[in-house]
């Protein structure tokens, strides 16, 4: 992920026709620190960096959220689950890997890739012992380049709420939006 200079957030800003003033309104922090930020006086910390850029992108309207983009109907496996019924889902649904939830909350991940490397027959084995770790979880109001960042390290991500797992997110989810 490349951060915006100074002069960048200042370009992009007065390119929208906006203020710092209200930028500042727009990402909830005080007008002379977008002055001090843009000056290159104050080097801000990540997350506000993060909510004067989502201000900047809500300005552009072109922001796409997690929301926007994930499938709402998560196909999944439970822990306590055969391992043989998660291969047999993942062939049924044409998919190389599962999330796993416990009572909705994402708890690990199994692949074609887990079960091959196992080295044994995993069939009669709970999931929970054949698993790897959880997709990463994200609001749903992330944006894309968020995701598009998890994804460069992760297979899925998944879009939580409160905790509870609300969809999920593939690279081929970002690839249909963008055409």
């Amino acid at each position: 992920m490349e951060l915006p200079t100074p002069q960048d957030l200042r370009e992009r800003r007065t390119s929208l026709g906006l203020t710092q003033s209200e930028l500042a309104d727009a990402a909830g922090v005080s007008q002379p620190l977008i002055a001090r930020i843009e000056g290159g006086d104050v080097d801000p910390r990540l997350s506000t960096l993060r909510r004067i850029v989502n201000a900047l992108e809500e300005a552009e309207g072109e922001v796409v959220r997690a929301r926007d983009l994930m499938h709402e109907d998560v196909i999944s496996v439970a822990p306590d689950d055969a391992a043989r019924d998660a291969v047999e889902l993942m062939e049924r649904e044409a998919y190389s890997q599962l999330p796993v939830l416990q009572s909705g909350i994402p708890v690990g991940s199994i692949s074609q890739s887990d079960i091959v490397h196992a080295g044994e027959d995993v069939s009669e084995l709970p999931v929970s012992e054949v698993m790897s770790e959880s997709f990463p979880t994200v609001a749903p109001d992330a944006t894309v380049d968020e995701l598009r960042n998890l994804l460069d390290h992760y297979k899925a991500v998944m879009v939580t709420d409160g905790g509870e797992t609300v969809g999920i997110i593939t690279e081929a989810d970002i690839a249909a939006h963008l055409s």
